[in-house]
């Protein structure tokens, strides 16, 4: 129960020193909401975006499931959450950004490459397949070290998802007209840094260290090459 009580008390400092103290700024978000970003992060309880990226209410659109998946419009079911918030940000809220991001130690990713760890007909088992072909490339280059086979696998999936977001017509209309950009991006919390894919040297880099001065603006024209495996 001290962890209950913890939220409690949390929601009473929101209130005093933001909800309060920011009237206006609270008022003007009860008229509507217009994030210019929708996040797809993984559940997992020790990688908050907002928390990650310093957002207040309203800057950030977000869906969160196991492993910060995208289904491909192929296999995406009726019902599925994570496209009802794409739909929902991309159409209506019209962002103009969508970041996928991924993390270190991902529980998700190590039900993937261990599934012997997870009932084949556990909820779970049945939703990180959708990485499956992620897994399958970080196979055919696989090494000794299993930790960096793991952030192989990890930084693959991140890679899937966007290439994935790209199998909706209505989202790849938009990245072709440039009224979106797509966006990979891994946080490292064994070394509390946080990453984004650059197509000019084809891998992660850290956004703090070298993001500063390289094109943020998305993916762009390499999303094909990514889609056609090249």
């Amino acid at each position: 129960m001290q962890d209950f009580h913890k939220f409690i008390d949390g929601f009473k400092n929101f209130r005093r020193y933001y909800y309060d103290a920011e009237v206006d700024y609270y008022a003007a978000l009860r008229d509507g909401q217009h994030p210019k970003a929708l996040v797809i992060a993984c559940s997992d309880s020790r990688a908050d975006p907002a928390l990650l990226m310093g957002c207040d209410p309203g800057d950030i659109f977000v869906v969160r499931n196991v492993a910060n998946l995208v289904p491909h419009a192929a296999e995406a079911g009726r019902g599925d959450a994570v496209l009802a918030v794409l739909e929902y940000g991309v159409r209506h809220l019209k962002v103009e950004h969508v970041i996928v991001l991924g993390h270190s130690c991902c529980g998700g990713i190590h039900a993937l490459m261990h599934p012997e760890t997870t009932p084949p007909d556990s909820h779970v088992a049945h939703w990180v397949s959708i990485a499956r072909p992620a897994l399958n490339r970080m196979n055919e280059a696989a090494g000794e070290d299993p930790a960096a086979n793991r952030r192989n696998c990890e930084e693959a999936s991140v890679l899937l998802s966007v290439e994935n977001l790209l199998s909706y017509p209505w989202i790849q209309r938009r990245v072709a007209e440039h009224r979106l950009s797509l966006h990979a991006w891994y946080f490292d919390m064994e070394v509390g840094d946080l990453l984004a894919y650059f197509p000019d040297v084809e891998r992660f880099e850290s956004l703090h260290e070298h993001g500063l001065h390289r094109d943020l603006s998305g993916l762009g024209p390499h999303l094909r090459r990514l889609v056609e495996g090249g």
